[in-house]
């Protein structure tokens, strides 16, 4: 048993759990996650943290103005106002933790600027950004006592009365009472209870066949929350980013950071025309929608697999100080980008749709709180704009926390009905001939989502996804029910469950708005 259960190490997971164990020190806090414990999508971050520091030049109104156009005007502007003012405060509690961000020759914050911003405004860290923000949080993990960090854990669901009392509840009366999680190493299945539970789970990438998702980016939070019937939403507005190093191998892709564009980079096809002036005035500096979706269409049009990126005429040892790890991973790949166009292509980058959250943090299920990339909080609308992520992160880690903090004074909690954990593996159950089906089936489920559900989407393509899933879906059932249970297993089931909220919710669009596109919307 625990205090408080955290799901998940990233920036979300990490700054909540230190609020809350500062403010209550004989709290005991256990942060779970799957694979190491500083792998997250926090981690591969490169852009930056966007605020308003420069209030000569920049305002709260022009980010409010400019995150509310990325996001097609459906964000709940509240949220976006809430977030926006609440950044400079939080932010500066993130550097009190340790966390280092580039200065200029005045000695103030270097402020970057990408795609839908209209000043510059975006702190970071060379373009490592969320490894450095990474790095410091755990640095406080690890001298704050009464938290343990465990990783190579995974959840396999949430403890609800579904468990408990094996029927189905009215949505508005469901209880969290922790999780059951599987410890990979012993392939033991523990019940954690704890009195209040934070999901902090990240992205669904790799239910695409391309993303710059890490590989633990499985949709992981929803699906446990989907399976215990909590409230979810926008699941059709899937970001996909326009600049990821091209592969010919499938998985995940090196991102080029939005802010090489930012710094003067130019899109051109591979023959070395410029495109972006047909599709928006901002050019490369439109939001992400439009320039995944210009390059997309350009890519249709030439029959070519991926556009170059033109970074040639831009100041070399600037640029090798702001962008030293993109240019090494150009350079290990065989790409000079100071003599040569860096392949790039579109690849599946954020969700911004999920949990649904309140601006505490607060689900649909009691005792349950979610932050960061896996929920909804209204801030992004259809589209997220560039850098908003690890703000909204800190912004509602904060407030999740101190609801948190709140509820555990309370100290009405009503543990004692967990006892036993459900027998996930039936006798005669084996693993040993599965593990080939599942990698099948999960490289279906993700040709189906690239191939039908991806940046251009229509009707024809949905529903037949829609058929192909339910195929899917009625096989990993089917293996669920007769084999041991593992993270591989697992993982399938919270993919499968993501597929099918993506596309069901896309049937429901009925107007083309921020990352979602259907070609006969528009006809």
């Amino acid at each position: 048993m625990t205090d408080v259960l955290v799901i998940g190490s990233g920036i979300s997971g990490l700054t909540y759990a230190l609020k809350v164990a500062q403010a209550l020190p004989e709290t005991r806090i256990t942060i779970v996650t799957k694979g190491n414990k500083d792998e997250s999508n926090t981690k591969y971050a490169q852009g930056g943290v966007a605020i308003v520091s420069d209030f000569d030049k920049d305002s709260f109104e022009k980010h409010i103005e400019d995150t509310m156009r990325a996001g097609d005007y459906m964000n709940e502007r509240s949220v976006v106002e809430m977030v926006i003012r609440q950044g400079p405060e939080r932010f500066k509690e993130l550097v009190e933790w340790g966390a280092r961000f580039d200065a200029n020759d005045k000695g103030t914050y270097d402020l970057g600027k990408e795609g839908g911003h209209t000043e510059n405004r975006v702190v970071h860290h060379k373009d490592i950004t969320g490894y450095e923000i990474e790095r410091s949080l755990l640095a406080m993990i690890e001298i704050t006592p009464n938290i343990e960090l465990l990783p190579h854990h995974y959840v396999i669901d949430l403890i609800t009365e579904h468990h408990l009392q094996q029927q189905e509840l009215n949505i508005e009366d469901i209880n969290c009472f922790g999780a059951y999680v599987l410890d990979i190493h012993t392939k033991k299945i523990k019940k954690m209870t704890a009195k209040v539970t934070l999901l902090a789970t990240g992205g669904l990438g790799h239910v695409y066949k391309n993303t710059t998702n890490p590989i633990i980016a499985t949709g992981d939070g929803i699906g446990l929350v989907y399976r215990a019937k909590g409230k979810i939403s926008n699941m059709a507005f899937v970001q996909f980013h326009p600049t990821a190093l091209y592969d010919d191998k499938d998985g995940r892709l090196f991102l080029i950071s939005e802010a090489v564009r930012g710094f003067g980079a130019k899109l051109r096809t591979m023959s070395g025309e410029k495109f972006m002036h047909f599709y928006d005035e901002r050019e490369e500096l439109a939001s992400r929608d439009i320039v995944s979706r210009a390059i997309d269409d350009i890519m249709k049009k030439t029959g070519a697999e991926y556009v170059g990126l033109d970074c040639r005429h831009l100041d070399q040892e600037k640029f090798l100080n702001y962008f030293p790890n993109i240019f090494q991973a150009c350079i290990e790949r065989g790409i000079n980008p100071f003599e040569e166009l860096v392949p790039v292509v579109p690849a599946q980058h954020y969700l911004c749709g999920g949990i649904d959250v309140d601006k505490d943090g607060a689900t649909s299920i009691h005792n349950l709180f979610s932050v960061g990339e896996c929920t909804n909080t209204g801030l992004h609308g259809a589209n997220r704009l560039a850098s908003n992520s690890l703000l909204e992160a800190l912004v509602f880690a904060h407030n999740a926390a101190k609801a948190s903090i709140i509820k555990l004074k309370q100290k009405n909690f009503d543990l004692e009905k967990i006892t036993a954990v459900p027998d996930w593996n039936p006798a005669g159950a084996s693993i040993s001939d599965e593990l080939v089906v599942l990698k099948f089936l999960r490289e279906e489920l993700q040709s189906i989502m690239s191939d039908l559900v991806s940046i251009v989407r229509s009707d024809f393509r949905l529903k037949l996804a829609l058929e192909k899933e339910e195929q899917i879906y009625k096989s990993v059932k089917k293996i669920y029910k007769s084999s041991v249970l593992s993270p591989q297993l697992s993982e399938l089931r919270n993919l499968v469950s993501c597929a099918y909220l993506i596309i069901t919710d896309s049937l429901r669009q009925k107007e083309n708005r921020g990352a979602f596109y259907n070609k006969n919307l528009n006809q």
